[in-house]
């Protein structure tokens, strides 16, 4: 139902975005996590795993021990999981999604015989074609497999599996052709899986010949790893955009310290300045005996071509290097950054969001005409003390003081977004103004005079350039 329907009956409900990108990358980490049954996964989407454990079962105790051991694992990590063991990939999905729970299939049984009374549907087929299948009578398994010849009947006609054959003869698509997941299911077509491989995180470590106890040694050792980390990275193409460093102490404690970027970066001298600030509060003990710096998070990043004299010349601090120093000395909720938004509205462009989330990629960016790069947090009423109906300003009122105008440029007409706002929204006219004292605004009227939305336009001030 609508969401608004829905809050109606239920003003407590809790709404969140789907986020289908996010939850594939889940999936995929569960998908690495399961290969602990066997030696490679591969994903289901949405919401499925398969994992091959064919010689694997004796390692837990048998088959049944393994799909129980799945159930409580998953579990545990708070998931509901529905498995199955089937010598296919196909009969296996079909017994998790639609047979009984903790279902197996073992190599020698029929799996006609025990998949017959399944629905169609467990052939992961497309909604049309199971509107199709339905309209024929075919509603389960075993009355597909009888229609297509797949039945043990040896005097079971061609010719049925010859009309069904040219009913989807246009669709290409394994999950639009019944007869080629029929096949799959049955084992007599091989079913391509791509497989999950687990990509390993950039890491390198120090194992210290004697026991570190004091800061300056402990310096050099951290920048001998982000040296190191910049190697691995360059060889990966990547930056880092997280960066955790473990010490091993003598007495076997382990002391963790993480940082996050605004920017992937393979920069060793940014990463040492970062950390140093990270080991102020680091207690030695009776010394520290290994070191360890790992990427677990990285993005591509190409490699450039720098200015052979640019080594001489002081160009400042990049706003990426600033962020992430600003970020480990004051903290993430302590800094914001702007970011832009997809809305051709003066208000709506832009926004705020922590420091180290991903800049949000606007597919056209605005091309905006001069505007002030101050806005006022709320436009704020004006009173036009002299205009004609449809003309530019004279003179305005604005926190209690008059202005007079002497300069006048536009109209700029700015339409409101349909999509989001009501249909009684007016335009909006806006012009940029220079007073007698040489100040300049940026000011909109909102409506037309008889545009039908409303009475007389209302004038606003919304910016101020410098």
């Amino acid at each position: 139902m609508l969401l608004a329907d829905a809050r109606a009956l239920c003003p407590d409900l809790a709404a969140v975005p789907a986020d289908p990108v996010g939850d594939l990358a889940a999936l995929e980490k569960l998908a690495l996590w399961a290969q602990r049954w066997g030696p490679w996964s591969a994903l289901d989407p949405p919401d499925g795993l398969l994992v091959d454990v064919t010689g694997a079962a004796h390692l837990f105790g048998g088959e049944a021990r393994l799909l129980a051991d799945v159930v409580a694992a998953f579990a545990q990590r708070g998931l509901m999981a529905r498995g199955a063991l089937a010598p296919t990939a196909g009969a296996a999905w079909a017994l998790a999604h639609y047979g009984r729970r903790a279902a197996i299939l073992a190599p020698d049984d029929n799996p006609l015989r025990a998949l017959g009374d399944l629905p169609v549907a467990a052939l992961r087929l497309d909604d049309d074609v199971l509107t199709v299948l339905r309209r024929l009578g075919i509603k389960q398994l075993g009355e597909l497999a009888g229609v297509s010849g797949a039945s043990d009947d040896p005097g079971q006609e061609a010719a049925a599996r010859d009309a069904l054959r040219r009913r989807f003869r246009n669709h290409r698509s394994p999950a639009a052709n019944p007869l080629l997941r029929l096949d799959q299911l049955l084992g007599r077509v091989p079913e391509p899986l791509l497989p999950v491989i687990a990509r390993p995180m950039p890491m390198v470590q120090r194992r210290l010949l004697e026991p570190l106890r004091h800061r300056a040694p402990l310096d050099q050792v951290m920048a001998d790893l982000a040296a190191d980390m910049v190697r691995a990275l360059e060889a990966r193409g990547e930056g880092a955009r997280r960066l955790e460093l473990a010490l091993w102490r003598v007495d076997g404690a382990v002391v963790q310290r993480r940082i996050e970027l605004a920017a992937a970066t393979r920069e060793a001298s940014h990463i040492i300045r970062l950390f140093a600030a990270r080991l102020d509060d680091v207690e030695a003990g009776f010394g520290i005996e290994m070191m360890q710096l790992r990427a677990s998070w990285s993005e591509p990043l190409g490699l450039s071509q720098t200015d052979l004299d640019a080594a001489a010349e002081d160009h400042g601090t990049a706003l990426a290097a600033c962020i992430d120093r600003l970020t480990v000395r004051l903290g993430a909720k302590a800094v914001t950054r702007p970011v832009p938004r997809a809305s051709h509205i003066p208000e709506r462009a832009a926004g705020w969001q922590p420091p180290l989330d991903p800049v949000p990629a606007l597919q056209e960016p605005f091309a905006f005409h001069t505007r002030p790069l101050k806005l006022l947090d709320r436009a704020e009423p004006i009173a036009v003390l002299y205009a004609s109906p449809d003309g530019v300003p004279q003179r305005f009122r604005w926190r209690g003081e008059v202005r007079e105008v002497t300069r006048v440029e536009g109209p700029e007409r700015i339409a409101p977004e349909w999509w989001r706002e009501k249909s009684t929204a007016r335009l909006r006219d806006y012009y940029r103004i220079e007073d007698a004292a040489g100040r300049r605004y940026w000011i909109y009227r909102q409506g037309i005079v008889g545009d039908g939305r409303g009475g007389i336009p209302d004038w606003f001030l919304q910016g101020l350039y410098a």
